[in-house]
């Protein structure tokens, strides 16, 4: 593919013009992939705590502390990315995607100012700002979907479209619920388990209709990604990945099933399963796409920056990817595994202890 690419372009396969800007899709499309999935669950984490009791919330919220900071990065640096490798493609996009992505930009906006001001508010006032950061959880996914949706349908605004862009943004709510709901499963124990449970059945047959929706509105709107996958040798291909979507999403569900039915035990395996579906579901996207940025209109050659500039983006991208690679794997690595509460100390009957241990003047005397 990459030969016939070249050729049809004019130019060699050894040429920086044109496997530069290969190289920076490829990344762009690994940090889309790390930011949906690595700031996933925490966005549904987000999303359910405004479902969750109360006593429950505070809980939730402690249990993402580590992975905050972390998270907010993925967005940044794929903005940044795409602004300066494909500068060409940025006012297309800007263009026909102003409304979701200003959603997206008030959801981050929203949720990481309430969790850091939770954080440092009164007691009275830290369940407001909860309520925000799960407000500005909802409106991240929802405007993760809208994108997905308008992407999908080339930015289509037909009335048919608007209803398909709206069951793709609730479908991706849930798969967010989904994946947070399954990260709870592996990191808590007691009634927050049994809840994710419950949250992450309810969740999980939007999650997989949103998948199989936009793996046919995408195939049958858009002629050339549809002979793309049912043309030539690539069946084969197609028929293994619906299996492994298929297989996934049931796998899931038993999961679930079988923790009702048995034991709310720690599992790891319906929050494995959930990664394969959205690795699956943005490698399929990404297949299709290839070498758009703008489904037949802008390639990613179009799109590049010049030669000069795309040599010193990605100097720099050496330089700064690996760092930010090793501090992600540091912090990244104790999201797996059990989480215990602290048990906070009894400060008054402590108090009353050293009172009854320390004798009164008089008798010291």
């Amino acid at each position: 593919m990459i030969d016939t690419l070249a050729i049809a372009l004019g130019v060699s396969a050894h040429d920086p013009a044109f496997w530069m800007p290969l190289v920076f899709m490829a990344l762009l499309f690994a940090i889309i992939v790390a930011g949906t999935v690595l700031d996933g669950f925490d966005i549904g984490v987000g999303c359910l705590a405004l479902f969750a009791p109360a006593d429950l919330r505070p809980r939730m919220l402690s249990l993402l502390s580590p992975w905050r900071d972390a998270n907010e990065f993925w967005l940044f640096l794929g903005m940044g990315l795409f602004v300066a490798a494909f500068p060409n493609a940025w006012g297309s996009v800007m263009g026909a995607l102003y409304l979701p992505l200003c959603a997206l930009a008030l959801g981050v906006l929203l949720r990481s100012v309430s969790f850091e001001l939770r954080l440092r508010a009164p007691q009275e006032l830290q369940s407001r700002w909860l309520f925000g950061f799960g407000l500005g959880s909802l409106i991240t996914a929802l405007a993760h979907g809208f994108l997905l949706a308008q992407i999908v349908v080339t930015y289509q605004t037909n009335a048919g479209y608007l209803w398909f862009t709206l069951f793709v943004g609730l479908c991706a709510v849930a798969a967010y619920c989904l994946l947070g709901a399954a990260w709870l499963i592996m990191r808590v124990a007691g009634e927050l388990r049994a809840r994710a449970v419950m949250w992450g059945r309810r969740a999980v047959r939007w999650a997989a209709g949103g998948a199989v929706g936009v793996s046919v509105v995408l195939a049958f709107a858009n002629a050339g990604i549809f002979l793309k996958w049912s043309d030539g040798p690539h069946w084969p291909l197609v028929v293994m990945l619906w299996f492994c979507l298929l297989a996934c999403f049931v796998s899931i569900e038993m999961c679930f099933q079988r923790m009702i039915n048995s034991s709310y035990r720690t599992t790891a395996l319906p929050f494995v399963m959930t990664l394969l579906v959205f690795l699956i579901t943005l490698g399929g996207l990404g297949y299709s796409f290839f070498p758009y940025l703008v489904l037949d209109d802008i390639t990613i050659w179009d799109a590049a920056a010049s030669v000069d500039s795309l040599r010193l983006v990605l100097a720099a991208s050496i330089v700064a990817l690996p760092v930010a690679l090793i501090f992600n794997i540091w912090v990244y690595w104790r999201m797996f595994g059990l989480s215990i509460a602290p048990t906070p100390p009894d400060f008054k009957e402590r108090a009353a202890d050293d009172g009854a241990a320390t004798p009164p003047p008089a008798a010291q005397a």
